[in-house]
């Protein structure tokens, strides 16, 4: 059944409730490559409950919750075939930095679009989620059906950004354990694309491919440690898009240019968390694959930090 787009649009908003604890954090940071080495007090922040700090991205699988390519495929309207589904793109917006612990917080979830690319159709699902204290973030995540679109309806907007020019500020490489996408789906996302090889053959792909959401959180951690002085509390937006899959085993090549409100702060040095930048702005991140030639895994892909 195609997607309707109209009857998808009109549909009411879609509210429900989550919570966390500091072991959902703690499993997820544990599921974006976090604690290697164990004893590094630049990794303990992220895996040790005693001055645990969250990691903004955490908020994509906030209380196994909002899944939103899943929560997507379920609003009226939406009928579509799951091996056909790729995560395009996902964007945050913070309003505040997350708690590691929460009882209670209201999410509101909606299509907030839907695009016709052509060869695919792109829902837009939106969702806002609030506590007792006020607005925690909105996420966006852009889902792409393959073999839907062609149906002459509204293209969108483009989302692609023009590559930074020059060569970048820092580059970094973070290795994806061949258990990774086993671990990452313990928070909640359990499409079996990126566990069974059956599967995995059945969508086109030679084997499971690692969730794009782990790359967005690999991601977004190595731009906090390397450039932000591992403040997460400093992340006020982060969007990139979903330019190619990566496999577990491979090696994450990630390069970024600072911009905008600040220069580097004086002194530091190669390491980690030696290089913090001061001021706002936007880092430019640009996410390949280095086993495949540098082979895209992230594009347009932008950190807003304060």
């Amino acid at each position: 059944m195609p997607i309707d787009a109209a009857k998808a649009l009109a549909a009411p908003p879609r509210t429900g409730s989550i919570s966390w604890s500091h072991k959902d954090v703690q499993l997820y940071h544990l599921g974006i490559g976090a604690g290697l080495p164990a004893t590094d007090p630049g990794e303990l922040r992220y895996t040790l409950e005693s001055g645990l700090r969250v990691l903004p991205s955490f908020a994509t699988v906030a209380g196994a919750g909002s899944p939103g390519v899943i929560g997507g495929l379920s609003m009226p309207g939406v009928d579509v075939d799951l091996a056909r589904v790729l995560h395009g793109g996902q964007s945050i917006t913070l309003y505040r930095p997350l708690p590691a612990e929460c009882a209670a917080a209201v999410t509101t979830r909606r299509i907030a679009a839907v695009h016709d690319k052509g060869e695919a159709a792109v829902l837009v699902m939106r969702t806002d989620v609030a506590d007792a204290d006020g607005p925690l973030w909105t996420d966006e995540a852009r889902i792409h059906v393959r073999g839907e679109g062609g149906r002459g309806g509204d293209r969108g907007p483009s989302v692609r950004r023009e590559a930074p020019a020059g060569p970048p500020d820092r580059a970094v490489e973070r290795p994806v354990r061949e258990d990774q996408a086993l671990l990452y789906r313990l928070s909640g996302d359990w499409n079996p694309l990126h566990a069974d090889p059956g599967f995995a053959r059945l969508a086109g792909f030679e084997r499971p491919i690692l969730h794009g959401l782990c790359t967005y959180g690999m991601t977004l951690k190595a731009v906090v440690d390397t450039l932000l002085g591992g403040d997460v509390t400093r992340v006020r937006g982060y969007t990139a898009r979903f330019a190619g899959v990566v496999y577990p085993g491979e090696t994450l090549r990630i390069r970024m240019w600072h911009g905008g409100g600040g220069d580097r702060d004086s002194g530091g040095g190669e390491g980690d968390d030696g290089d913090s930048v001061g001021g706002g702005g936007e880092v430019r991140v640009i996410v390949s694959v280095v086993e495949r030639g540098d082979a895209p895994a992230l594009a347009g892909t932008v950190v807003t930090r304060s």
